[in-house]
C-alpha cells in the first residue's frame, strides 16, 4: 500500500489543522490506521490509531481531548483533526497502516512520508 499523508503547516498556539492520509494499492478497509510523530532530537512516537471500520479509536495521554481520528474507507482516507495545539505538538506526523492493533512502529509494514506540523508559541 502507497500512504500519501498532507496537510501540515505552521499553526499558532491553540489553532487547528486537519491532516489526511490518501492510501493507494490494497483494500484499504483491511487495514488498522495510525499516526505516529517525530520530533527533533526525539524518537518516533505513537499518536492514534483507528481500526477497520472506525469504531474504535486509541490516543496517546497527551493528545485525548484534542485529537480525534477518523476514516472514509470510501475514499480510502484517514484523517488526523488536531485542535488545541500546543508547541510541543511540533513535529513531522506520518501515517502508517498495519493489519493488527499495535502501537510500536516496529509493527508497521507501510508509512507515509511525513507532513511538517509546527506550533508556534
Amino acid at each position: 500500500v502507497q500512504l500519501q499523508a498532507s496537510g501540515g503547516g505552521l499553526v499558532q498556539s491553540g489553532g487547528s489543522l486537519r491532516l489526511s492520509c490518501a492510501a493507494s494499492g490494497r483494500t484499504f478497509g483491511s487495514d488498522y490506521m495510525a499516526w505516529f510523530r517525530q520530533a527533533p532530537g526525539k524518537e518516533r512516537e505513537f499518536v492514534a490509531l483507528i481500526t477497520r471500520t472506525g469504531s474504535t479509536t486509541l490516543y496517546t495521554d497527551s493528545v485525548k481531548g484534542r485529537f480525534t481520528s477518523s476514516r472514509d474507507n470510501a475514499k480510502n482516507t484517514v484523517y488526523l483533526q488536531m485542535n488545541s495545539l500546543k508547541p510541543e505538538d511540533t513535529a513531522v506526523y506520518y501515517c502508517a497502516a498495519t493489519s493488527y492493533i499495535t502501537k510500536s512502529d516496529k509493527n508497521y509494514n507501510y508509512w507515509g512520508q511525513g507532513t511538517q506540523v509546527t506550533v508556534s508559541s
